[in-house]
């Protein structure tokens, strides 16, 4: 039988709260200018968590999802730390991959994400005990199976999936009940938001996924951050 919303922010908040402070772990939250990132981050505070906030900035963000990552900082009162690839890397990636070569061969779609995201993550995640993610088993088939909390083995550290269960009602549920603000984007459209070049609004009836890397199929559809 499935858990009801409140049953499941409870369960999100006890996860924090035990695993999390109750360990005194000195935890990271990514923030990827969406809902859940939000509520994840309002959870975290909730349960009273020793925890900091940072972003990949992969140089490809939406105007919009720029200026709601301030709104959020002024919204929570937290700073949100920026991680970038370094700029040679970067160099070395355009040259590699061109203006459209993430369209062309996945591998270089997969180079890019690598790059811009998966580079950064590792120098967010130094010195830290664990880290906390919005991802939610209901996103994606690729994400089916999250649950909320396992062992990161890439990172060798813990990592809190707070939101695993929720529902696309839960999300807005919660974003409406405590007067969190989004990004501009929702309202034109999109569901799932990434970088600008990777990122459409959906139709009515579409997957909440289906603007991210729309050209590829549906089991291919993550940059690797949290992939299994």
């Amino acid at each position: 039988m499935s858990k009801s919303y409140d049953e499941k922010v409870s369960d999100a908040l006890e996860l924090l709260g035990l695993h999390v402070k109750g360990k005194d772990l000195h935890v990271s939250l990514a923030f990827s200018h969406q809902n859940e990132d939000a509520i994840a981050l309002s959870l975290a505070l909730q349960a009273g968590i020793n925890v900091s906030v940072f972003t990949l900035d992969t140089y490809k963000l939406f105007e919009q999802s720029l200026a709601y990552q301030k709104e959020i900082e002024a919204f929570f009162d937290v700073t949100i730390q920026a991680f970038s690839a370094h700029g040679e890397a970067i160099k070395a990636l355009e040259a590699k991959v061109g203006e459209w070569g993430i369209f062309d061969d996945i591998n270089l779609r997969k180079e890019c994400c690598h790059v811009r995201k998966l580079l950064p993550l590792k120098e967010a995640l130094k010195g830290k005990d664990g880290w906390i993610s919005g991802i939610r088993a209901a996103q994606s088939i690729t994400r089916s199976e999250t649950v909320m909390q396992e062992f990161d083995t890439v990172h060798q550290m813990q990592k809190f999936n707070p939101l695993a269960f929720f529902s696309d009602a839960d999300v807005a549920r919660y974003m409406q009940e405590h007067h969190i603000p989004q990004n501009a984007l929702y309202a034109k459209g999109f569901q799932s938001i990434g970088c600008s070049c990777c990122t459409r609004a959906i139709a009515e009836g579409e997957d909440i996924r289906a603007g991210r890397w729309w050209w590829e199929n549906p089991e291919h559809k993550e940059c690797g951050l949290h992939v299994k």
